[in-house]
């Protein structure tokens, strides 16, 4: 029997089991705090060098002595598991690319040469030692760039024309006057070129438009800010939206687009707050394509209507990240970037203190699948063979190999690292994925990642840095076109001030149902060649 006041069996069983329910409790919550100091430190740490750190994503080896190397690996085989080593696939290594010559480069020949000649004194001209004459024997040349940026006003003088009989003995005496050119913006002191400076300004070289009014007032040529946005919005309304509608319908026949949007901010636009985040959705034609096309189409939001609204029933291969309002695209052909997971890797080896490890191991296989790919587009077809068929067979040679062996080590190691982890996130990234990130090898024409039109949206991104946010919604469509067209230019490898003179002097003289292909930036530089 149990003493008076002594527990029962059962009721030290009973609080037995309570003290290792809450000592599991504790251990859980343990393990959940540990986890979520992990992922904090994680992201400090990032943030501190994308504050900090250069943005690079080149993979540089940090170790510089090869018993180091030996050593950390050994150590990140304890840690994180063994190093996998690479299938060989017969790809022959690349060797690396001389470096760039050093010195300064010769300015350009198209450039007109003006001579400016320095003599010496006819008093200088007797030689210092004999005090006879000299003779001329040659001349030393240096070149300087020389740069002016002058202002003019056009006066546009038309001869009026009147009939001396009728003035004598007509009741009306008809007056003719001189017919000139229709103009860009009928009313406006910008001519083409003077609209084309402004816009290319912008668009181009980033300047806000507030910088730009200053810098006419510098130049005595007093502009308000809101007639520079008279003409951005002018110019985009009345011509330059022709050529992004023709743009368009080109777009939508080419055989592959890649897809991205990126943040932008409008603060009057009805119903909404200055604060709200809109989108500018970006779309490009394939890095191989006759025809290079990149629209920028803006839009309140983010939803799936927004790419399905702008391309329509496209049945082509569609290029995007992992966003799931781009696979909404039933009658397209999808793939995935494999940037995007590269990047979720890199960001998990920069936020390991000793580096190595399973970042530093899966960095290895995408460095191996990007050479191939650099090798592919130099490889020359067989007989018979388009280009297209010849990546496709050399990826099936050297690629595939390479993401099996990759696919069997993130099934491997995905068991073992912490899901809210950095590494974590990439490797369940990556294996979601997969089918989107693989399928690139199965056609030559598509392309392993979306990098070439992220390098487009860096250029508007980098804009955005200095103007900030677009005041109404119809500057911010009228910066979507012009920007489209800039870009596209920048693609067609075409001057973009050139272009823009050419296109304002055309248009207004051009009906708005007549045929504009010739106008349009791939065609440009055919013209100027003819």
């Amino acid at each position: 029997m149990n003493r008076t006041g002594e527990p029962s069996v059962a009721e030290l069983m009973a609080q037995l089991a309570a003290n290792a329910a809450e000592i599991a409790a504790l251990k859980a919550e343990k393990e959940a705090l540990s986890a979520r100091v992990v992922k904090l430190e994680e992201e400090l740490e990032l943030a501190r060098l994308h504050r900090f750190a250069p943005k690079s994503e080149k993979h540089v080896d940090r170790l510089f002595d090869e018993v180091e190397q030996v050593a950390n690996e050994d150590e990140a085989s304890g840690e994180d598991g063994e190093v996998v080593d690479l299938p060989e696939t017969g790809f022959a290594t690349i060797e690396k690319p001389e470096g760039k010559k050093r010195g300064r480069k010769p300015l350009p020949e198209h450039l007109p040469r003006e001579r400016v000649e320095y003599d010496l004194a006819d008093g200088q001209k007797a030689c210092p030692c004999c005090r006879h004459q000299m003779h001329r024997m040659g001349e030393a040349v240096t070149e300087q760039l020389h740069i002016e940026v002058r202002a003019k006003v056009l006066q546009n003088v038309r001869f009026k024309y009147a009939c001396r009989h009728c003035d004598r003995t007509g009741i009306n005496t008809p007056v003719v006057l001189a017919p000139m050119p229709a103009q860009p913006l009928p009313g406006s002191i910008a001519t083409a070129s003077t609209l084309a400076f402004a816009l290319v300004h912008k668009y181009v070289d980033g300047t806000p438009l507030y910088r730009l009014a200053q810098a006419f007032e510098r130049a005595g040529v007093p502009v308000s800010r809101g007639a520079l946005g008279h003409w951005v919005i002018g110019s985009s309304e009345r011509h330059l939206s022709r050529i992004y509608d023709a743009l368009k319908l080109r777009l939508r026949s080419q055989p592959l687009i890649h897809g991205d949007e990126t943040t932008v901010q409008v603060l009057k636009e009805k119903d909404r707050e200055a604060t709200s985040t809109s989108f500018m959705w970006a779309y490009r034609s394939g890095e191989d394509s006759g025809e290079p096309i990149v629209l920028l189409d803006y839009q309140p939001g983010r939803g799936q209507i927004y790419p399905q609204a702008f391309l329509g029933d496209y049945r082509g291969i569609l290029m995007s990240d992992g966003y799931t309002a781009w696979r909404t695209l039933a009658g397209a052909t999808h793939i995935g970037c494999m940037a995007h997971s590269r990047r979720r890797f890199i960001d998990a080896l920069k936020t390991r203190k000793k580096g190595g490890g399973p970042p530093e191991q899966a960095l290895k296989f995408f460095e191996q699948l990007y050479r191939i790919e650099s090798q592919a587009k130099n490889e020359k077809p067989e007989v018979g063979e388009t280009q297209a068929d010849c990546i496709r067979r050399f990826r099936q040679q050297h690629s595939v190999h390479i993401l099996i062996a990759l696919k069997a080590w993130l099934d491997d190691i995905a068991p073992k690292v912490l899901p809210d982890s950095k590494i974590g996130d990439a490797v369940s990234y990556t294996l979601n994925q997969w089918e989107y990130l693989t399928r690139y090898t199965e056609d030559g024409r598509m392309s392993i990642d979306n990098n070439l039109l992220e390098r487009d949206i860096r250029i508007f991104a980098t804009g955005r840095k200095s103007w900030l946010f677009s005041d109404t919604v119809d500057g911010v469509r009228a910066s979507a076109v012009v920007y489209s067209i800039m870009l596209t230019c920048r693609a067609c490898g075409v001057e973009p001030l050139a272009y823009l003179r050419h296109v304002l002097s055309e248009l207004p003289q051009r009906a708005t149902d007549t045929d504009i292909t010739d106008l349009l930036p791939f065609n440009f530089t055919k013209a100027v060649a003819a």
